[in-house]
């Protein structure tokens, strides 16, 4: 895909773009590095028969995934090298908070977007650095954090009830849109927090402060623990 020179909706659907999940994209790109011999947790040592082929295999297979292991068992150092199963540089809506894919957009801005400007919509494009978030777990995180809050400030400016989805500030969670997003010391977590965890994991749908929103996000998520 030539990203130097595509730089609207129209110019890629030309270009013969295909949207993919990134559970696509992290599975064909890992068969091709099987396929050439080549691995991808180069600097993992004692794994080679245990851990490494299980997480290939739960890639393969599409799974989000949990690492279960001591301190210092490498299990963030592997997620960050999981950056490397990525495309190098992906289209997004340009100005989307939510990185939206521009065949496929989930927000109200890229999807409002898209109506006005149609072919002509503009396009960025995401290096693969840019889509890996990682938050360590703590008793303080709350659910604002993670998954978003109502912005009063946002309200005001725009002249907006606060029944508008618009005033809806994103947490991490939604901003991590097609991106790897790690939770290090998942069971530091607060239990509810986990259950909003567990609701997006399961159904896709995000609920903050009564706004129950359908976000079709297509995150990989990885977790750790310390058991």
């Amino acid at each position: 895909m030539d990203y130097k020179n595509i730089r609207t909706l129209g110019e890629l659907k030309k270009a013969g773009y295909q949207p993919k999940t990134i559970k696509q994209e992290l599975r064909s790109n890992l068969i091709e590095y099987l396929k050439a011999g080549r691995t991808v947790f180069e600097g993992i040592h004692g794994f080679e028969d245990t851990v490494i082929p299980d997480l290939e295999r739960a890639i393969l297979s599409g799974h989000n995934i949990n690492f279960l292991g001591l301190r210092g068992q490498a299990k963030t150092r592997m997620a960050r090298l999981m950056i490397k199963l990525l495309d190098e540089y992906i289209p997004v809506v340009e100005g989307s908070e939510l990185n939206d894919d521009p065949l496929q957009p989930v927000s109200r801005y890229a999807q409002q977007l898209i109506a006005e400007k149609g072919d002509e919509t503009p396009v960025a494009w995401l290096h693969r650095d840019d889509r890996y978030y990682e938050k360590l777990a703590t008793p303080d995180v709350t659910v604002a954090d993670l998954i978003g809050d109502v912005d009063p400030i946002k309200a005001a400016n725009l002249k907006l009830s606060f029944a508008d989805e618009r005033v809806i500030h994103y947490g991490m969670i939604p901003r991590a849109n097609r991106s790897i997003f790690v939770i290090n010391e998942l069971p530091d977590l607060q239990a509810r927090i986990q259950v909003a965890l567990f609701n997006i994991l399961q159904e896709g749908d995000i609920q903050i402060r009564g706004f129950k929103l359908r976000l079709d996000l297509d995150i990989q998520f990885v977790f750790t623990a310390n058991p």
